[in-house]
């Protein structure tokens, strides 16, 4: 197999659930040789979250799991037990970076924190992800993605009128932990250039406070003339909040839905894919009078019915009027732009079998990015750790998983 970027470089996972291990596989995706260590017995807690293949919650069916997992090996350790610390420091003498999410002070309390490490491999890269920091008067508090959802005082995040809402999914784990990967890949660049290793302190608080959306919008325009940067009365009025009678939110089509983001400069480009309306209003003062927004709705809305997302989609956008589709999974899966890149790829996993998953997110000359492995069983490789290059004897192996130790 050909070399990758990373190819030479080895990590220690000590992640589990999303953020941490997301940043792992970013390493493991570019060729770095990453050996994820799970609690025995359960091992990563992201083994019991789904969707699981089949609706089957097998530890080994998770497909979160195995996607976050991808390009990985594994084994388990138990970091509690003093064989398992002098096995894990004998991992470290030979790693170039080690990446944790436990909360603050965990490591610490192990007696495995980067002061004690760094005795052991100087060069060492250590990065710890947590909620809010390594110090700080909130260090320990607990999350969700409730908490870290830094955009539910906005005007596009719920109803008119009702409670904020955040943000779906687990956004805000998934960029804490690229913003882990970008820090630390930095801190290995130093590493090769000046042979040093250091601590990286990665808060998914701060991570989420700034970023490039209208969470910054919001703090700089405190920061400079301590006003809130709502653009409505109302923080929360959806789709209602408009300050002219263009078309923007999301609408219903003939086969799902359509997301339009019109605004005051767009109403030329409106009005030249619909001359009949755009004759009837001029810019700006009909467009700016809402009186004559239930008119325009009353065109638009049964126009996207009569039409499918995609025909709307491509329509609007001859027009440079910003709409897209919304699309499902199925449609995402089957979108002729990914598949003519090549961007999905099928992975053959020894349980749940062979699966898709999102693939290469760039393209080079050389081969960056590679299938090389499916996600890790769960301690599939100590034998391979700890016999083939730790000097272990199957023997030991027998006795170390006895007393819970792998």
């Amino acid at each position: 197999m050909a070399e990758q970027v990373l190819s030479d470089v080895k990590v220690l996972d000590l992640t589990w659930y999303i953020a941490g291990p997301y940043c792992t596989k970013m390493f493991a995706d570019y060729g770095a040789d990453v050996l994820k260590i799970e609690k025995p017995p359960e091992g990563d807690p992201a083994r019991r979250i789904g969707p699981f293949l089949n609706d089957d919650p097998h530890p080994e069916k998770s497909l979160l799991f195995s996607h976050l997992n991808l390009n990985k090996r594994g084994i388990t350790l138990n970091l509690k037990s003093e064989t398992g610390k002098k096995i894990f420091k004998e991992l470290v003498g030979d790693a170039d970076i080690l990446v944790e999410n436990f909360s603050p002070g965990v490591m610490g309390r192990l007696g495995l924190d980067y002061e004690t490490l760094k005795k052991i491999n100087p060069r060492l890269i250590m990065t710890g992800i947590s909620n809010f920091g390594q110090y700080g008067p909130y260090r320990d508090f607990k999350v969700s993605e409730l908490v870290l959802s830094g955009m539910m005082d906005q005007y596009s995040h719920g109803n008119e009128g009702r409670e904020p809402l955040k943000m779906a999914g687990n956004c805000e784990q998934y960029q804490a932990g690229h913003m882990a990967t970008v820090a630390t890949i930095a801190a290995y660049w130093l590493q090769l250039n000046e042979g040093i290793g250091q601590y990286i302190d990665v808060s998914m608080q701060e991570t989420m406070t700034a970023d490039i959306d209208h969470r910054t919008l919001n703090l700089l325009d405190w920061a400079y003339s301590g006003e809130v940067a709502i653009f409505r009365q109302d923080p929360r009025a959806g789709t209602s909040a408009l300050l002219d009678i263009t078309p923007t939110g999301v609408y219903p089509t003939k086969d799902g839905f359509i997301r339009a983001a019109g605004g005051i400069i767009f109403w030329p480009r409106f009005a030249a894919a619909f001359p009949d309306i755009g004759a009837k209003y001029t810019w700006p003062d009909d467009v700016l009078n809402m009186d004559n927004k239930g008119v325009v709705d009353a065109f638009w809305y049964p126009w996207c019915l009569d039409r499918t997302k995609q025909e709307i989609m491509e329509y609007m956008q001859k027009f440079k009027y910003f709409t897209t589709a919304i699309n499902t999974p199925i449609d995402v899966i089957e979108s002729p732009q990914l598949k003519e890149r090549g961007f999905w790829v099928e992975v053959e996993h020894p349980v749940s079998g062979k699966q898709i998953y999102p693939g290469n997110p760039l393209k080079s000359e050389d081969p960056w990015w590679q299938v090389r492995m499916p996600a890790p069983l769960l301690g599939q490789h100590n034998e391979e750790f700890l016999c083939d290059k730790l000097g272990y004897s199957k023997d030991d192996l027998v006795k170390l998983r006895e007393a819970g130790v792998i």
